[in-house]
This record gives structure tokens, sequence and C-alpha cells, in this order.
């Protein structure tokens, strides 16, 4: 545990009136007796907190009232805390045991005011999936350690195949959990969706595959759905009306480009698999058109066409 959470647990004891020494210390955190006296006199030495020991209790406490760490209680930081632990939530991690630990330590550190700011925010996310903390884990554990995972695997159509992955980032797409890794299956990098994970193991074998630093594979083109660069294109969406009005202020892209015109509005972005793309266009119905390339448009063209064969027969 690092320093300052050392520390603040300190603080949060002297504030309850807890009258915490060095064996409390050494006792929670598992850190030799020297560390923890050492710990006792940064807090008094370097931030400079009117701390006194009393005999009677065998503790600290403070001498002079209204003492405060840095940065405790700011409410940009005590919001940003609370934003965390909603957020965390709210994409599926509401039964991690991580993730109960840190709202209790969280809780520590804020004063008993702030103690439930996460009733003050909320946060929301559409189609969300829960994950489950064991295969969410095995996920994690593989990343961090550079080791291989064996996962069942369910499809859309709910096959299910048994495939050995190295994996290569964890990653929250519109509030689900995804894994980007090299599958020794079809050998060629996936993203797996971890709610549709049904079974993983630890193999111990080392990873043979990374994603170096300069690696662009998931941020060099719009949405979840990636392929190589090779496959990427540039594509343009004239929106109007309302439409427009909305897109002006959201980024879809880090790479994109907006270029008003009379009446709306042209978006350029990079695009490696269109799925997502049409979904997004079809949102705005009658307000947005795609302008480049052909092959696209004609996509979107046959999807409306379906759907209004399908209303037709209704």
């Amino acid at each position: 545990m690092s320093l300052l959470e050392r520390i603040y647990y300190l603080h949060s004891r002297i504030l309850n009136d807890r009258y915490p020494n060095s064996n409390d210390l050494v006792r929670e955190f598992e850190v030799s007796s020297a560390t923890a006296h050492r710990d006792i006199a940064y807090l008094r030495d370097r931030l400079l907190a009117p701390l006194a020991f009393s005999q009677q209790k065998n503790g600290y406490y403070y001498s002079e009232s209204g003492f405060r760490l840095p940065f405790e209680d700011t409410p940009r930081l005590v919001m940003l805390l609370g934003m965390l632990q909603k957020m965390a939530g709210e994409t599926g991690l509401t039964d991690l045991p991580e993730l109960k630990k840190l709202q209790k330590k969280l809780t520590e550190l804020m004063n008993t005011d702030n103690s439930a700011v996460d009733d003050l925010i909320h946060c929301e996310w559409i189609e969300t999936e829960s994950v489950d903390p064991d295969f969410f884990g095995a996920v994690l554990n593989s990343l961090l350690n550079r080791t291989q995972l064996q996962i069942t695997y369910r499809s859309p159509a709910g096959t299910e195949t048994e495939r050995t992955v190295d994996p290569l980032k964890l990653v929250n797409y519109q509030g689900r959990w995804y894994c980007l890794a090299w599958c020794h299956l079809r050998e060629s990098r996936r993203m797996f969706h971890l709610a549709r994970i049904t079974a993983s193991r630890q193999t111990g074998s080392k990873s043979e595959h990374s994603l170096s630093p300069d690696d662009d594979w998931l941020t060099g083109s719009f949405g979840i759905f990636k392929s190589s660069a090779e496959s990427r294109y540039q594509a343009q969406i004239l929106l109007k009306g309302t439409a427009a009005e909305i897109v002006l202020h959201q980024r879809w892209h880090p790479d994109q480009e907006i270029q008003e015109t009379k009446g709306g509005l042209i978006l350029s972005l990079p695009v490696s698999d269109d799925r997502e793309l049409i979904m997004k266009v079809l949102q705005f119905g009658s307000q947005a058109f795609i302008l480049h390339p052909k092959t696209l448009r004609e996509k979107v063209q046959i999807e409306i066409h379906k759907m209004a064969q399908l209303y037709n027969k209704n």
C-alpha cells in the first residue's frame, strides 16, 4: 500500500477519535514498525499536522481542530471519487470484490458529510451487461502477468468455441467490457465481449503477442468493430437540422473533421468496419445522408429498403 493511503488511514482514525498508533499501521498494512514510525513522522513534520500523543489512550490525536490534509474534501476531488464509484457500478462491475473494497476505503477517506456523495450523481448507460467477476479477474490477471488464457466463448448466435488467447488490452466501450486479444484459433486479433465468456482457465504459458506503444489498431478508426489499417477509409456524412446541432458538439473519433455548410455540416472520420456507423446514420433518419463512399451509401439504401418492406407488411 502507498504512503498516501497509510497517511489518510491515520488521519481518518484521528478525526474519528480512534487514537491510532504505529501498531495499527503495522497490523492494517503489514508494514514494518520502522515504516510505521516514519509515516507518523511524515504526517507531523512534512504535512505539519498538530500531532500529539496521549499516554492514557496510547495513541495520537490532533492538539488543534480544523487540520485537513492536502486536497481533502476538495469538492472536485470528492465528486471525482463519487463518479468513479458510480461509473464502475454502471459498467457491470457492481459485484467485483475489489470495487467494494475501494468504496469502503474511499468512504473512510472522505468527511462523513460526503460519504454518500455517489447519491448526488446519476450515471446511465443503456444496453449494459453484467460481467462475471471471476471472468473479469481472469482477463485482468492474464493482462498483468502477460499469460495466455483459455476461454469458452459464445457467439451472438449461441455457438460456443474453445479459444486460447493472448489478452492485449481491457476495453470499455459504451458501458460494455471487451478484451482485445490475439486469438490462436483464428490467428488474428479479435475483440471478445466479456459477457459472452462462459468459462476461463489460466494456462500459465506466456503470451506470444503484445501491443506496441504506437499501435493504433484500437484508436485508428470509428466504433468498437476494428480491423487492419489497410482496410480503413474516410467516410463523409451530411447532417442537417437537429442532427447537425447534436453532432456539432459530439466527438465520434479523435481524428474526425467537421465542415459547417449552409443548413448543416459534413462529418468526416476514419472507418474500418461500417456496421456501427450504419446504425448511427439510421439513428438520425432523414437528417443524415452518406456522401462517401458510394458502397456505404448503397448499404444504407438496402437496409432502408428492407425496413420499408417489413413495415409495409404490417
